[in-house]
């Protein structure tokens, strides 16, 4: 478990590197994620990077059982009166090694795909260690769709990494980047035009 949280940890210190470097315009940029702006996504990190396993059961069953009311809380709770504000925020749990009652890769799932929802929309590129992304989309293709992942899809087709060695599912081939296809299969339709093969077409008809 060692080797996730350094992992964890790498990915929350670059993106407060980027963070450092941004404007008060950029934290109001819409991110990937439906009606987040990035100064949301970061408070939804650092809710995430402080959430236990008793303590996430226990807000589920006070937001009756919906993740959606459940993550707006947790938006309301660390989302700091300035960008500033919250940034500190993120940076006090960022070494935090505490998670909800899940796969212990769903932590790099967060920080991976949440980074991209910030990045791609101020054209911030990352090269992210190729272990971790492996290990996330692993994780999302072999998780159920109400949990967030995306098993049903590798029923339907092969979703083959060209950067890596890496290959899951039957059926028509989509191919591309591991980090693209962790990107669609975690529904970032932005993702797509990365994305090549017989099987692109029935994968952009889900969204």
């Amino acid at each position: 478990m060692g080797d996730v949280w350094s992992m964890v940890h790498e990915e929350r210190a670059a993106l407060l590197a980027d963070l450092d470097c941004l404007d008060g315009e950029q934290w109001e940029e819409p991110s990937l994620c439906a009606e987040w702006t990035v100064h949301d996504v970061v408070a939804h990190l650092a809710d995430t990077a402080r959430t236990t396993r008793l303590g996430f059961l226990a807000g589920l069953a006070r937001a009756r059982f919906d993740f959606d009311r459940q993550n707006a809380r947790g938006v309301g709770r660390e989302r700091g009166a300035s960008p500033q504000e919250t940034l500190k925020g993120l940076r006090r749990v960022a070494l935090r090694t505490s998670t909800p009652p899940a796969p212990l890769d769903s932590r790099l799932v967060e920080e991976i795909v949440h980074g991209e929802d910030i990045r791609r929309p101020l054209e911030i590129v990352r090269s992210y260690p190729g272990e971790a992304v492996a290990r996330a989309l692993r994780l999302q293709l072999r998780t159920p769709a109400f949990f967030g992942g995306a098993k049903d899809l590798v029923a339907h087709a092969r979703l083959t990494a060209t950067d890596t060695d890496l290959s899951i599912g039957t059926g028509p081939e989509v191919s591309g980047p591991a980090l693209s296809l962790l990107l669609v299969v975690s529904r970032r339709r932005v993702a797509l035009d990365d994305l090549d093969g017989p099987g692109l077409p029935a994968l952009a008809a889900t969204f």
